[in-house]
């Protein structure tokens, strides 16, 4: 399994793999996977976040994912999300990701 088939099943099945919905443990999972891979999936993700943002910032890409999904909210931290916050974070984190490793795999 590649790691976009990997997280096309994470999106699509999320209590398979002990998810809830929730923006944080997706979060966590995911930077777990990224550090048994030595960083191989998420590598270049942040700045790829950066240059679609126009814009510098030493903002991480979990922050950046919620900047990009609710503009203007001043959402930068999981904990702020409500509960019907949570879904729309982590499916636009999905999507993201998604297009992330569609440009990369491109080069």
């Amino acid at each position: 399994m590649n790691e976009r088939e990997l997280i096309e099943r994470v999106r699509d099945r999320p209590g398979m793999f002990g998810l809830n919905g929730f923006y944080y443990p997706t979060v966590t999972f995911l930077d777990g996977y990224d550090l048994g891979r030595s960083g191989a999936l998420l590598q270049g993700f942040t700045e790829w976040l950066i240059a679609r943002k126009g814009k510098e910032t030493s903002l991480g890409w979990r922050a950046l994912v919620l900047e990009e999904v609710f503009p203007d909210s001043g959402i930068r931290h999981w904990s702020s999300l409500t509960e019907d916050q949570q879904q729309p974070a982590v499916d636009h984190l999905f999507a993201l990701l998604l297009d992330f490793l569609d440009e990369r795999e491109a080069r």
